[in-house]
């Protein structure tokens, strides 16, 4: 190898040293918190899951004292951190009241769900709205349930505008119903008997040609 090769080499030795000594610190910086993020993103998963192990041992102590008929249960599920486990617990508390004739004490617990997801949230305004009609409170009823499209919420908010004594308003919801359902549902015979007993006629079914 010839000396002018050798200076070469050496002289780009220096120049790397030089830089390193020149951004050595930057770079180390740069790679402890690239490391530091690494370990911290795997400390917040661990967390997490911890987290949810937590969750999910509350929602099932909750759990089991609503199917228990515990007289600690509304508060274990009042416990529960806002999110999917307290909204499924204050739906299975809502339901024991009932069963145990609580019906007041279940329209607060429905009162009190807090959700986004629009199908719980669906399924929720339709049990308040039959427990509110029960409640004699059907004007409460059509308000919850004045933007819904389901059949079954439909219907609902018909048996609610029939109870007000509006029979016109409940034959357009049963037919309304009606329309939305399949033509082998079991709950047909049902709304076509509401319908009549609003004073309405079930429409017949087109004969296949």
């Amino acid at each position: 190898m010839a000396i002018d090769d050798l200076l070469d080499e050496h002289e780009q030795s220096e120049r790397v040293l030089a830089w390193l000594r020149a951004n050595g610190a930057g770079l180390i910086g740069g790679i402890a918190l690239g490391l530091a993020a690494i370990g911290g993103w795997k400390w917040w998963g661990n967390h997490q899951l911890e987290e949810h192990g937590k969750a999910a041992a509350q929602f099932q102590a909750a759990a089991d004292a609503v199917e228990a008929k515990d007289k600690t249960a509304a508060a274990k599920v009042k416990a529960l951190p806002a999110g999917t486990y307290q909204t499924l617990a204050q739906l299975d508390l809502a339901k024991s009241q009932v069963d145990s004739d609580q019906r007041d004490a279940a329209i607060a617990t429905l009162r009190s769900i807090k959700t986004e997801d629009a199908a719980i949230a669906e399924i929720v305004n339709q049990r308040l709205a039959r427990l509110l009609i029960d409640a004699k409170q059907p004007a409460e009823a059509v308000k919850l349930l004045d933007k819904s499209t389901s059949p079954m919420a439909i219907e609902v908010r018909g048996d609610a505008q029939f109870a007000l004594g509006k029979s016109e308003l409940a034959r357009n919801d049963y037919s309304a119903a009606l329309g939305k359902l399949d033509e082998a549902s079991q709950r047909r015979r049902l709304l076509e008997l509401k319908l009549i007993e609003a004073g309405g006629t079930p429409a017949k079914p087109e004969a296949k040609s």
